[in-house]
C-alpha cells in the first residue's frame, strides 16, 4: 500500500524531522480551539495574515506570498521558473533572455533538501548537483563553474539540511551576481538558529527569492505555513499558479497567532542551542565524529557502525533520520536537537548504544 506522506513511527522522541520538540505557542492552541463549525465551514482572509506576516519581517506585503508549508513553495516555483526561455519576470528585470538549448536545469549543492529535486523531476527538469566542499563547506567554485544559458534556478539552502552548515553572505551575493538570469532560491528554513540572514540584502537583487518557513522555532509543521518574500514581478508568475485558498482557514488563525507572541520562538532557539552542546559532548564521549550545526539537527557519522546506531535508537524509542542512502552523507545520521530535556534522553540513549557496540 503507498503511503502518503511518512509514516508515523509509533511513540518515541521524534527527533529524526526536525519537528519542533516542544510543540508550538499556547496561544496558538488557543486560536485554533476557538473555532466553532460556521468557522471551519468559511475559505479563509488572508488580508490580515498577509499584513502581519509583512510587517513581523519588515518587509512590503506586495513582497510576499504565503504557502501550505515551504514544500509547495519550492514546487510552485518549479512550475513558475522551469521553463525553456528566461522567464519573462527576470527578463523584465534586465536578466538577459536566453534559450536551453536542452532540459531546464536546477542547480543545488549536495547535501540537498529533497523536494528541490522533487519539483525539477516533476517539470522535466536537469539537477545539476555539485559536491560538498571539505567538510560539508559551501562548494562556492564549484557552483559558479556550473551555471550555464540552461540554469533557471538556483538553490541556496542555508544553513545547509542535513549538514547544518551555514553558506557565507558573500557566497550568495556571489552567485545572485552571476546567475543574473535564474531565480536564486534563498531557502531560510532553519535561519531562527543560526542568527543571521539574506532576507535585509535580497532586495538588492531583482533574481533573489528568500523562503521560510514557520515549522521549525514556531512548532507549525502539523498546520503547514511557509512564505515566500520577492520582488512583485518575481512572485507575478508564482501567484499565477498558486491555489486560490492553499492555506486553510485554522493555518491562518494560527499564523497570526505564532507571529504575536515572539517568546515561544525565543524559548524554543535557547532550548535548541543549550541542546547541541550536549550532543557534541555526547558525541566526543561516545567517540563519533559530527559537525557543528548553525541549524536545530546534528549531523552525525556513525562510520562502519552507523546503521546499527540508527536502528538501535530508533528501536530504543529515539527517532534519528537515516541519511545513508544519501551518496553525501553515506555513513551518517541526523539527530534534531530541540527541548533540553528530550536532549539528555536522546544523549543517554546514544552514549549506552555507542557503549555496546
Amino acid at each position: 500500500m503507498i503511503i502518503q506522506g511518512v509514516p508515523d513511527l509509533g511513540p518515541g522522541l521524534r527527533l529524526h524531522l526536525n519537528e519542533n520538540t516542544g510543540g508550538c505557542s499556547p496561544k496558538v492552541v488557543e486560536a485554533v480551539r476557538a473555532f466553532d463549525g460556521p468557522a471551519l465551514a468559511s475559505y479563509p482572509d488572508f488580508t490580515h495574515a498577509v499584513v502581519e506576516t509583512a510587517a513581523f519581517l519588515g518587509v512590503d506585503p506586495d513582497r510576499l506570498v504565503l504557502t501550505n508549508g515551504l514544500d509547495e513553495g519550492i514546487l510552485l516555483v518549479s512550475i513558475a521558473y522551469l521553463g525553456s526561455r528566461t522567464p519573462e519576470a527576470l527578463v523584465e528585470l534586465g536578466a538577459p533572455a536566453t534559450t536551453t538549448t536542452g532540459a531546464a536545469e536546477i542547480l543545488v549543492a549536495q547535501p540537498a533538501f529533497e523536494p528541490y529535486l522533487h519539483g525539477a523531476h516533476s517539470l522535466g527538469a536537469h539537477v545539476v548537483a555539485v559536491p560538498p566542499g571539505e567538510n560539508y563547506a559551501f562548494p562556492l567554485d564549484a557552483m559558479l563553474n556550473a551555471i550555464t544559458p540552461n540554469t533557471r534556478i538556483v538553490y541556496v539552502n542555508n544553513p545547509n539540511n542535513p549538514s547544518g552548515q551555514p553558506i557565507p553572505k558573500n557566497a550568495i551575493h556571489q552567485l545572485a551576481r552571476e546567475a543574473g538570469h535564474a531565480l536564486v532560491f534563498v531557502d531560510e528554513a532553519y535561519h531562527d538558529f543560526m542568527g543571521e540572514h539574506f532576507l535585509d540584502q535580497a532586495s538588492a537583487y531583482p533574481n533573489v527569492l528568500i523562503g521560510r518557513t514557520f515549522s521549525k522555532a514556531f512548532g507549525l509543521a502539523g498546520i503547514r505555513v511557509g512564505v515566500m518574500v520577492a520582488s512583485p514581478a518575481i512572485l507575478a508568475p508564482i501567484r499565477r499558479c498558486m491555489p486560490l485558498f492553499n492555506l486553510n482557514v485554522v493555518a491562518v488563525a494560527a499564523l497570526r497567532a505564532a507571529i504575536a507572541d515572539p517568546s515561544f520562538r525565543t524559548w524554543y532557539v535557547a532550548q535548541a542551542r543549550e541542546s547541541k552542546e550536549l550532543v557534541y559532548a555526547a558525541c566526543e564521549r561516545a567517540g563519533l565524529k559530527y559537525w557543528k550545526s548553525a541549524a536545530n539537527f546534528v549531523l552525525i557519522d556513525g562510520g562502519s557502525r552507523v546503521k546499527d546506531i540508527a536502528d538501535g535508537m530508533i528501536a530504543n524509542g529515539v527517532f534519528v533520520r537515516d541519511r545513508t542512502n544519501d551518496p553525501s552523507t553515506p555513513t551518517c545520521f541526523r539527530l534534531t536537537t530541540g527541548v533540553v530535556e528530550h536532549t539528555r534522553q536522546a544523549c543517554d540513549t546514544l552514549e549506552a548504544l555507542c557503549a555496546k557496540l
